[in-house]
């Protein structure tokens, strides 16, 4: 029972990191309707830009204080992501509004490349470090339940709750906000939104820099993690069946199916990779959320879309 419940948890702190990378997809998703291919590339030029300003900050201000620095850097890589938010607005959501959903893909697409490319320009390709100061020892939980007692990583576990907090908040502000209820107009209709005062630009730039808000977040936490390398960007790949498993649309749906595809590829890759040879933590999300489609194509949360003609 030990090693079950060490995975399970394991997995459920997975998925709610995978659930954090979907939030960036969903807040663009509502608010435009059309499902950005370009948060990878924000996750990574976030925590490109928070690592060299945290880097940069001794020198510059003449402190050598951790916390602050990393404060300082937050705020400031919050300010670059704010800026993308309203070049992305100006230069190509303007000139986009009310054209087919495939144009607006493929912009998101080019903004990617742009954002990669241009985060190597500007903060250079090395690997680069960010220590918030997640502590990195782990915790032995039950150990007087279990034999050795359960092991959990306690960078994970506060990632998880850190997670979890930023979930709760973006809920509320998509239920119970003004702008929230503003941004979800603008993803029904265009053209209705404007029509009764909603302002278009105002809403799209809000709209990205809460996913670049999102991004900044996860982009410190993988960064935490992982490091600052150029590989974080695909991160974003292994929240696509999440996305897609709880609905395009919906933010619970995010939160459900991160827990879902993070205990379960655990799960199958302790217990079923063996007789497998291994190796099943990485296609399972995908293949899951294809059985999934061939029952619910919107997903388990996703709004069931009817065509009238």
């Amino acid at each position: 029972m030990g090693p079950f419940l060490e995975t399970l948890f394991g997995g459920l702190m997975s998925g709610m990191l995978y659930s954090l990378v979907a939030l960036g997809f969903v807040l663009i998703f509502k608010a435009s309707g059309v499902f950005n291919f370009a948060q990878g590339a924000m996750v990574l030029f976030a925590a490109l830009a928070m690592a060299r300003f945290a880097e940069w900050a001794p020198g510059l201000l003449g402190l050598d204080h951790k916390v602050l620095n990393n404060v300082l850097a937050f705020v400031a890589a919050m300010v670059v992501m704010i800026g993308v938010a309203w070049v992305v607005e100006r230069l190509v959501l303007r000139k986009l509004v009310n054209q087919e959903g495939i144009t607006l893909l493929m912009a998101t697409l080019g903004i990617a490349y742009f954002l990669d490319g241009f985060g190597q320009t500007i903060f250079g390709s090395d690997i680069y470090k960010i220590d918030i100061g997640l502590p990195k020892e782990p915790l032995f939980l039950f150990e007087s339940t279990f034999e050795g007692g359960i092991l959990i990583n306690k960078e994970d576990l506060y990632a998880a709750v850190i997670a979890a907090a930023l979930v709760v908040v973006l809920s509320l502000f998509f239920q119970k906000t003004a702008t929230g209820r503003a941004l979800r107009a603008v993803a029904d209709d265009h053209q209705a939104a404007q029509s009764i005062g909603i302002p278009l630009s105002r809403v799209w730039v809000i709209v990205w820099s809460v996913a670049g808000f999102v991004a900044l977040v996860t982009g410190m936490i993988w960064g935490s993690k992982l490091g600052v390398q150029f590989s974080l960007s695909l991160v974003a790949l292994k929240a696509l069946p999440v996305v897609i498993l709880g609905g395009l649309t919906s933010v619970p749906g995010a939160i459900l199916g991160g827990l879902i595809i993070g205990v379960g590829e655990k799960l199958s890759e302790v217990f079923i990779g063996p007789t497998f040879g291994g190796g099943i933590e990485i296609w399972f999300g995908y293949v899951l959320v294809l059985f999934v489609l061939l029952v619910r194509p919107q997903g388990l949360f996703g709004e069931k879309i009817i065509d009238r003609v």
